[in-house]
């Protein structure tokens, strides 16, 4: 694919779909952000419709190709099973599906990677070689992986099992909600849950995101690791980034 300066990042969530054009240069939106609710039924057809929506509301140069964050673990582009949208989404070849609705070329990912790499091309880990674990913090656990600039894709770290636990289910941030833990505990089940990764992967440096990331100050001191851990500086820029950064990357694996 020839050098484009532009492309259309897409973020597929649950409530919401959001995009915005992003110039490849800098990692900055290069128009407004749009968000259109997400259907209901999130049927691949209602989804892709709004999808073309998002490509027809924007003036986007003639070659910007389109970057999916998709919230599934994806199979070169096939969604293999489905949590947060409609179950017919399974056995989908996304990039096929929104190619038909808007004619451009289009790529598509696992949103936590999308994040991941968004985050390792323009954000906290911007610049750092070596292996760089980014690791969203919410209602589960997301986790992209990069060596040296290089997704590893659909890590699903936060599925690990810890103590007889899914890691997720004792240290996302809906753990402290629900358990109603103070930081500190809350910091003690991140040490074991980071500990474990870092015995596992031996990241150079760990990226923390999700909305609860604006309160690092409030935890991540409390983590004794090896690896440098860090807040994430995109939040909630970075799906939309990352999918439109890897929307011009060469595909593997076809």
């Amino acid at each position: 694919m020839t050098q484009v300066s532009v492309a259309l990042g897409i973020d597929i969530g649950g409530s919401g779909i959001k995009g915005a054009p992003v110039d490849l240069a800098t990692g900055e939106f290069a128009a407004e952000r749009e968000r259109i609710a997400t259907p209901q039924p999130s049927t691949p057809e209602a989804v892709s419709d709004v999808l073309a929506r998002l490509v027809e509301g924007f003036d986007l140069p003639d070659d910007a190709p389109v970057g999916v964050a998709f919230p599934a673990p994806m199979d070169h582009g096939v969604v293999r099973f489905i949590a947060n949208l409609h179950k017919s989404w399974k056995g989908v070849d996304v990039p096929g599906l929104v190619r038909d609705a808007t004619g451009r070329e289009v790529r598509a990912v696992n949103d936590a990677d999308a994040a991941g790499v968004g985050e390792d091309r323009y954000g906290a880990a911007q610049g750092r070689d070596g292996v760089v674990l980014v690791v969203t913090l919410g209602t589960g656990i997301g986790s992209a992986l990069l060596v040296d600039g290089v997704l590893v894709p659909n890590t699903e770290l936060g599925h690990l099992e810890i103590d007889g636990h899914d890691a997720e289910r004792r240290a996302a941030e809906s753990a402290r909600e629900r358990d109603d833990l103070s930081w500190e505990k809350w910091a003690h089940r991140l040490q074991r849950y980071f500990e474990t990764v870092e015995m596992l992967l031996s990241p150079d440096l760990i990226v923390v995101g999700g909305g609860v990331s604006k309160q690092h100050d409030k935890f991540l001191p409390l983590l004794d690791l090896r690896a440098p851990i860090i807040p994430a500086t995109l939040r909630n820029r970075a799906g939309i980034v990352g999918a439109a950064a890897l929307a011009t990357d060469p595909v593997h694996g076809h």
